[in-house]
């Protein structure tokens, strides 16, 4: 049996058994039942800083308490 002939076997039962598996696991981990709360979360970051769009800290220097959005609305 020549090389290719032995990869084609291999690459048509056992790596698609492992990607099909490695599927199902990530399916599983991503409804898991403690996972609602980090989903919500992440759905919410569009959401967040109204007031100051795109800046998540309190640092002095932030150039994001300059911004001002009423300036860009028509």
């Amino acid at each position: 049996m020549d090389t290719y002939s032995l990869l084609r076997e291999i690459a048509d039962s056992w790596v698609l058994l492992a990607l099909f598996l490695f599927f199902l696991g990530t399916i599983v981990w991503a409804f898991r039942p403690g996972s609602r709360k980090v989903h919500s979360d992440i759905a919410n970051i569009p959401f967040r800083n109204e007031d100051r769009p795109g800046c998540a800290s309190d640092c002095a220097d932030c150039a994001c308490k300059s911004f001002n959005i009423e300036e860009l609305q028509p």
